[in-house]
């Protein structure tokens, strides 16, 4: 006579296996995203010790946009011509606050706009972190902790540049 009770060791198993590998995913989904953002984030929050200034775009090409630089801090040197790598937001005329990366010649944005463009990265990576925590590991409200707090980066980082 067939047993009418089921072990439910294999089905627990398969559970804390989803678990455990979609928890995997969505770490390191957003592990990939302050990864990705720390490298400009960095010398956007971290300025003490960095030169600062203003930037007035005389040119733009493809992907970067240059300018002279005129120093804000104390110790920064006036430069001729730096480079501003992303031209997100950024017009030929207009002048922008940056930070100069170390060795002199890129400049990242400073400033809330900066702040926020720096972190964009995160932001994508927690929407998609977020369809993993709903899908996957089937947790629907920090799935919406997550999207909310991706889609309010991005739009903060739209809105501000």
């Amino acid at each position: 006579m067939p047993s009418a009770v089921r072990s439910s060791r294999g089905s627990s198993a398969l559970r804390f296996g989803r678990f455990a590998a979609m928890g995997t995913v969505a770490v390191l989904i957003l592990i990939a995203g302050v990864w990705a953002s720390w490298g400009t984030a960095q010398h956007v929050m971290l300025t003490k010790g960095r030169e600062r200034g203003t930037v007035e775009v005389t040119r733009c090409a493809e992907d970067v946009c240059e300018g002279p630089f005129r120093p804000l801090s104390p110790g920064a040197q006036p430069r001729g011509r730096v480079v501003l790598d992303d031209t997100v937001a950024v017009e030929k005329g207009s002048t922008y606050t940056v930070v100069l990366k170390p060795g002199g010649g890129k400049a990242v944005r400073s400033g809330p706009a900066g702040v926020l463009y720096a972190w964009v990265p995160l932001g994508g990576a927690l929407l998609l972190a977020s369809v993993v925590v709903a899908g996957g590991l089937l947790r629907t409200r920090a799935a919406w902790v997550l999207a909310l707090a991706g889609a309010g980066l991005l739009t903060a980082a739209f809105v501000a540049l």
